[in-house]
């Protein structure tokens, strides 16, 4: 009598291409403290270009049930401003990347304007100011996150890591960034995040396991 085999179920895999290092340890720390139905595979591209993230994301659609592309608005505003008269700009490329990824619902784009930390803040408080940089927003996060600083180090840290810090404060975050809406080109100068849009997927595997 053949013996039968217990079938694993695969899990389904959402990829998450990031411009930045912070988003990349954030993304990984989530996938560390959470146990869930699905894998977080947070890619950052060797080249940091629009064109180049937009390739790994048509890459990555083909193999993942969903595709997030997180976007640091900030450093798309520096690059306009940066460029000759007469050229594209990284606004005009990313609107035209936008609109045409907007097309394919396992593709969703999560803006930050200006910048992760954003989301941190919403965290702590519910606030709709625009921040035209990092640095301008930095002495409100640190109300918060006392020595708060953009390395490995302290996002890592091995007696409370970032998630760990922001996590008693998730539901908070998340309802403050939804009252917040969603990103427009009509209005750039808004403070804007949208990373409660990974949650709304992750969530729902999170019930899932608390029922099991």
């Amino acid at each position: 009598m053949r013996k039968s085999r217990k079938i694993s179920q695969k899990k389904s895999v959402f990829s998450f291409v990031v411009d930045g290092k912070c988003e990349l340890w954030y993304l990984q720390l989530l996938k560390q403290h959470e146990t869930l139905n699905i894998n977080l595979e947070p890619k950052l591209p060797q080249k940091k270009k629009l064109q180049d993230q937009f390739a790994l994301v048509e890459t990555l659609k083909e193999e993942s049930e969903k595709v997030f592309w997180i976007i640091d608005f900030d450093t798309i505003l520096k690059e306009t401003q940066e460029t000759k008269k007469g050229n594209k700009t990284s606004l005009q490329e990313f609107q035209e990347l936008y609109n045409a990824t907007k097309k394919n619902d396992k593709i969703i784009i999560v803006v930050n304007n200006p910048c992760l930390e954003y989301w941190f803040l919403q965290h702590f408080e519910q606030t709709s100011k625009h921040f035209s940089t990092y640095e301008k927003l930095e002495k409100s996060i640190k109300k918060y996150l006392a020595g708060y600083e953009k390395t490995e180090k302290y996002y890592k840290n091995s007696r409370q890591n970032i998630y760990q810090k922001l996590k008693p404060n998730l539901p908070i975050a998340i309802a403050n960034a939804k009252n917040l809406g969603e990103f427009t080109f009509d209005n750039i100068q808004t403070g804007i995040t949208e990373m409660y849009k990974i949650f709304n997927w992750v969530e729902l595997d999170l019930i899932e396991n608390k029922q099991e």
